[in-house]
């Protein structure tokens, strides 16, 4: 079980500045902690995320830590010129040593696509040509596309990754639907679900990867996300986890509220105390979160754990504290634990 970081960057109640500055102090810590990597969202137009141009961010995510690998989860590419996103994940990967991870989605967002003047009807198609585009890039020396929105002859490529082919790249799979293309091409995923539903898409995965004949052991990562805090009693713990959660998920609503509407594809309660009966998030000292993450990877099926361990108004010292107790008395439990078959 390898443990990461996935961070919304939602709009906290410091200053911008202090918020940015706040969570790259946190980053450090993951990175001392010895998290694998840490993820960051992409938003547009809205506090769920304050960090709209991650490759800003993640330049200095690069320049803040050592061993803590790192990049978006997702680009938007619906919103960004192919040619733009392959030159900046190049950079990213140098400037890092090549530590990037990369993750590629069309953007769950139709308000935030249709801010940009994208056609949220033409955001899936747009993503798959930007894909081959910078897969294209990533591998080779000229990227020649021709497609219904992209047409480019003979673009030369002067960047190059550390990591080649290409850097490890990334999916948010919501269905088993997704897991025949992710496995064939050796793409780690992240799911959202509840544990039976995520259960489904990581046997899905397996099923697949044994089918095309690929060594087991080397399976990608089969990823799922929880909001987590941890604290010295479970009364610190769930006082912190409501408040927090209950601004994050005001964040996470916003421009559905804003347009009157209500998003299919995001199941997450109001309250924090309703997600953790789902099974969507843990508040408790660090052997109820131990115990908690033991079960519910088992019963979904992970190799890949991954923690929201900051969120709405969790203060700079909360969040430092809650991952040292996780560092410490958490993570050592499971790291060795074997993966689910």
């Amino acid at each position: 079980m390898k443990f990461a970081v996935f961070d919304h960057m939602d709009r906290g109640t410091v200053s911008l500045a202090q918020q940015y500055e706040d969570r790259l102090a946190l980053v450090q810590a993951y990175d001392r902690a010895g998290f694998h990597a840490y993820h960051v969202a992409e938003h547009h137009s809205t506090p769920l995320g304050i960090s709209p141009s991650p490759g800003v961010y993640l330049s200095a995510v690069a320049q803040r830590t050592r061993r803590l690998r790192f990049g978006p989860l997702v680009y938007t590419l619906g919103m960004h010129h192919p040619l733009r996103v392959l030159e900046e994940i190049c950079m990213l990967d140098q400037m890092s040593g090549g530590r990037l991870e990369v993750g590629f989605g069309r953007g769950i967002s139709p308000y935030e696509l249709g801010y940009y003047g994208v056609d949220p009807a033409q955001a899936q198609d747009i993503y798959h040509e930007s894909y081959q585009i910078i897969m294209q890039g990533l591998t080779g020396s000229v990227v020649d596309f021709q497609g219904k929105h992209f047409d480019l002859r003979k673009v030369p490529v002067e960047l190059q990754c550390v990591q080649r082919p290409t850097p490890p790249i990334w999916y948010g799979a919501g269905t088993p639907a997704s897991t025949q293309w992710t496995a064939a091409q050796r793409i780690n995923i992240v799911c959202n679900g509840l544990a039976a539903q995520v259960r489904a898409i990581t046997d899905q995965y397996r099923r697949h990867w044994a089918e095309l004949g690929h060594d087991a052991s080397a399976i990608p990562f089969m990823g799922m996300s929880r909001h987590v805090v941890v604290a010295d009693t479970e009364a610190e713990a769930r006082d912190a986890a409501r408040r927090a959660y209950r601004r994050w998920h005001g964040h996470l609503m916003h421009l559905w509220v804003k347009h009157g509407t209500r998003p299919q594809t995001l199941a997450f309660p109001d309250e924090f105390d309703d997600a953790q009966r789902a099974g969507l998030g843990i508040a408790g000292t660090p052997d109820q979160v131990r115990d908690w993450i033991a079960d519910q990877s088992a019963q979904a099926g992970i190799n890949y754990f991954v923690c929201r361990l900051t969120f709405g108004d969790l203060s700079r010292d909360e969040s430092l504290h809650s991952t040292r107790l996780f560092a410490e008395q958490v993570m050592p439990a499971l790291e060795t634990a074997a993966a689910p078959a």
